[in-house]
């Protein structure tokens, strides 16, 4: 099995502005390619990559491990009753499982895992995961991974999905295996994408790997949203760029 311990020196790719200025857009990615025998990682806006943001909808991947582990969700077929309130987004407004909660980014399907869960269990799991600032103190309104304290850079979010890939975390292997099937996207002849978005209104997310018969491919993008729901599809579209940039976009095979 390869180590999952990133690069002492990343490589900083300077000419990978150019896809962020294509789509007008301000950020940072990393990239970790495990394809082989040869190890790289790039990173752009190396700064950047290592400032702690919120996780916003990325940290419904650690918290559906935490809701499995302490038997708040059993399995993805349990159904939680949608509460009747009326939210924005369609799909939204159903009975959801965790499949689809994490299909549809779901948040009131989270919250009752967070109120469940409380903040010291909380605590004890992100400190055990060393997720982030592992802070998910509450905030005054809103979910704790939106809206509250809890942080983490994209370099933290690249170790913590190396070591969800190499089943390495402190779960039970079948509920990584189960989380990491629930992020599947997309699959191919040759490839199968895991990725989560997330979005705090001002910066959005998108984390996760390709994986390849010869290795996973991880990617980590944060960029900010000033037009916010416009600029969400950037999310995909500049690391689907980049991607391509070294023969490891999905979409392309």
């Amino acid at each position: 099995m390869q180590t999952s311990t990133a690069l002492a020196t990343p490589v900083e790719r300077a000419d990978w502005q150019a896809v962020f200025a294509k789509y007008d857009a301000v950020g940072t990615i990393v990239v970790f390619d495990q394809r082989g025998n040869e190890v790289k990682e790039w990173v752009y806006n190396t700064d950047r990559a290592k400032q702690r943001f919120s996780p916003a909808s990325t940290y419904k991947v650690p918290h559906s491990l935490f809701a499995l582990d302490a038997n708040i969700v059993t399995d993805e077929l349990q159904v939680f009753k949608w509460d009747g309130i009326e939210r924005s987004f369609a799909p939204h407004n159903q009975d959801q499982t965790l499949r689809s909660a994490m299909q549809y980014s779901a948040l009131w399907v989270f919250d009752i895992f967070a109120k469940q869960l409380g903040e010291a269990k909380a605590q004890q799991y992100l400190t055990k995961i060393n997720y982030g600032n592992a802070d998910p103190s509450i905030a005054s309104n809103g979910s704790y991974w939106v809206d509250g304290k809890l942080a983490i850079s994209a370099t933290e979010q690249i170790k913590f999905l190396q070591a969800l890939y190499q089943n390495q975390l402190p779960f039970k292997q079948a509920d990584q295996l189960l989380v990491k099937d629930l992020m599947i996207n997309e699959t191919g002849k040759d490839w199968i994408l895991h990725a989560k978005t997330g979005w705090q209104g001002r910066y959005g997310w998108w984390v996760g790997w390709v994986e390849w018969p010869t290795g996973p491919v991880f990617f980590a993008l944060n960029i900010d949203t000033p037009n916010r729901l416009q600029d969400l599809d950037k999310r995909q579209a500049i690391t689907l760029d980049i991607l391509t940039s070294i023969d490891a976009s999905p979409m392309s095979s």
